[in-house]
C-alpha cells in the first residue's frame, strides 16, 4: 500500500438551491389543480357509474335524490382524492411542471 499517495475521496456533490418562496407557492398551486383535476374526473366517472341506480319505493328519494346524486358522487370522489386516488393526480402535476420549466 502507497502511503505516500493522495487518497481518492470523492468531491462533494454541489448541493442544489433551495428551492424560492414563488417555486415552492406554484408547485404547491400545481399539486392542488392536479388533485382538484382527478377529483373532476373521478366525480364524472362515479356518476356515470351510479347514473341508473335506483331504489324501489319506499326506499328511493325521488326527486331529491337525483338533485343530490351528484353531491354524493363530488363528496366520494374528493374523499378518494385524499386518500390517494388513482394516481390521475401525480402524473397531471408531473407535465404541469415540465410545462413550467420544474421537472
Amino acid at each position: 500500500m502507497d502511503l505516500a499517495a493522495p487518497s481518492a475521496l470523492p468531491l462533494p456533490a454541489a448541493q442544489p438551491t433551495a428551492p424560492s418562496a414563488e417555486e415552492l407557492a406554484k408547485r404547491g398551486q400545481i399539486a392542488k389543480t392536479a388533485q382538484d383535476f382527478e377529483a373532476s374526473f373521478l366525480s364524472v366517472m362515479l356518476g356515470e357509474m351510479f347514473k341508473d341506480v335506483g331504489a324501489e319505493a319506499p326506499f328511493n328519494g325521488g326527486v331529491g335524490e337525483q338533485a343530490f346524486k351528484s353531491f354524493l358522487s363530488d363528496a366520494m370522489a374528493k374523499q378518494m382524492v385524499r386518500n390517494g386516488g388513482v394516481g390521475l393526480s401525480n402524473r397531471v402535476a408531473k407535465e404541469m411542471l415540465k410545462l413550467q420549466g420544474l421537472s
